[in-house]
């Protein structure tokens, strides 16, 4: 076992140990007590929220550093992501001029809490739109496979 391996291991037990001693401390107060309490809420749970919150930045800082890293070290994969990252960036850009800015309604025509027409409706839909298209891209590519593997075998 290597040096980053021990470190990993030790890092992660730490981790695993706060964890258990925050959930433990929740169980031995209960639900009902915790619940009737803001101060033991404030006392018990936001910490448990806070070191989940601070794990997950972590963990997203460091998977975000070591990509740029490996892509920085690998000019053609880079080359490849940022054809990759245009291609996306077209079919969003598709996506945004299929969408519809009008107000979300409901059955009867009434328009719904919170669903008035203008930017926010307009980025919902191409967030639909985008699904879609991505959606419809992966299954095509999915029914090209299954017949080249028919044909083949």
């Amino acid at each position: 076992m290597n040096n980053l391996s021990k470190i990993l291991s030790i890092v992660s037990g730490v981790i695993g140990i706060v964890a258990v001693y925050f959930l433990t401390r929740i169980i031995m107060e209960g639900d009902s007590a915790i619940e009737a309490s803001p101060e033991l809420q404030n006392s018990l749970v936001s910490p448990y929220v806070a070191f989940a919150r601070i794990l997950l930045i972590i963990t997203a800082a460091l998977a975000i550093l070591f990509s740029i890293w490996n892509l920085l070290r690998h000019p053609k994969q880079l080359k490849k992501t940022l054809i990759s990252v245009a291609v996306l960036g077209v079919l969003l850009a598709i996506s945004y001029a299929l969408a519809s800015g009008e107000a979300v309604t409901d059955v009867n025509g009434n328009v719904i809490n919170g669903g008035e027409a203008g930017a926010v409706s307009k980025w919902v839909s191409t967030g639909i739109w985008y699904s879609v298209i991505l959606g419809g891209i992966g299954l095509l590519f999915f029914l090209w496979d299954f017949i080249k593997s028919l044909v083949k075998g």
